[in-house]
């Protein structure tokens, strides 16, 4: 990832109707959720939350497919990870934070300092 691509996916979280629909969609998973929920959730109107979760889908936040007549959302958390990715690997240094392979589950582990240096 690049510091473009950082700057798309920061400018489509940096709404709060957006920043609220993806943390709905993180807690839903991959089941997703439908735009008339999220709508109704959110008290939003249909036509504004179709405007939020276009401009998600084209940050690639998340993703979309139809089932019946309803089209199901569901956060991209590979690209979530691409963002924490680069803001530890790119933004902190290594005493302050850093990603670890964990072995045992196969995830990756970000581990920060407990204390940043010049933050006493």
């Amino acid at each position: 990832m690049d510091i473009q691509d950082a700057t798309v996916l920061f400018d489509a979280l940096s709404q709060e109707t957006r920043l609220k629909v993806f943390r709905l969609l993180v807690k839903a998973g991959s089941t997703g959720m439908p735009a008339g929920l999220l709508s109704e959730m959110l008290g939003t109107p249909h036509n504004t939350m179709s405007f939020h979760l276009q401009q998600l889908s084209h940050a690639g936040m998340v993703t979309s497919r139809k089932e019946g007549r309803s089209v199901i959302y569901t956060a991209n958390s590979a690209r979530m990870q691409e963002l924490i990715g680069f803001l530890v690997a790119d933004c902190c240094s290594a005493d302050m934070a850093k990603i670890r392979e964990d072995k045992a589950s196969g995830c990756s582990v970000i581990e920060f300092a407990s204390c940043f240096p010049g933050n006493e």
